[in-house]
């Protein structure tokens, strides 16, 4: 399994009314971070403040200027809802939504693969082995 490229392939796929969150987390960022929650609608993230209507595409994923291949990158990252945080959770979402992470020897050894997205992903979300 290679280093995430910053392809932005999850966050395009997902930024469109894919995601959730909490009503917690919703909470923390109207006190803490109003600009984020200001995308909040109706418990739905990620949609127009003046419109309320879902966005196509995250308002905080921002292409790397002059960046080749394109990189993308999170202008709010560390307070990010967990769904991000989260992903990817196995090799089967990696693989649908072609995710460049993976390569052809991790579908070979898929149970060594997962521990090893276990491992990379260890700060941001919970183990997906029982």
């Amino acid at each position: 399994m290679k280093p995430c490229n910053q392809c932005g392939k999850c966050c395009i796929a997902y930024s469109d009314g894919g995601l959730s969150t909490t009503t917690q987390e919703v909470e923390w960022w109207a006190l803490f971070r109003p600009e984020i929650a200001s995308y909040v609608h109706q418990g739905k993230i990620w949609c127009d403040p003046e419109t309320g209507e879902q966005l196509s595409r995250c308002p905080w994923l921002q292409a790397e200027v002059g960046s080749v291949p394109l990189k993308f990158g999170c202008t709010i990252y560390h307070d990010r809802p967990e769904d991000c945080r989260h992903y990817p959770i196995d090799l089967a979402q990696m693989s649908k939504d072609e995710c460049e992470m993976l390569e052809p020897r991790d579908l070979l050894h898929p149970n060594r693969a997962q521990q090893r997205l276990d491992d990379l992903m260890a700060d941001s979300r919970p183990s997906s082995r029982g």
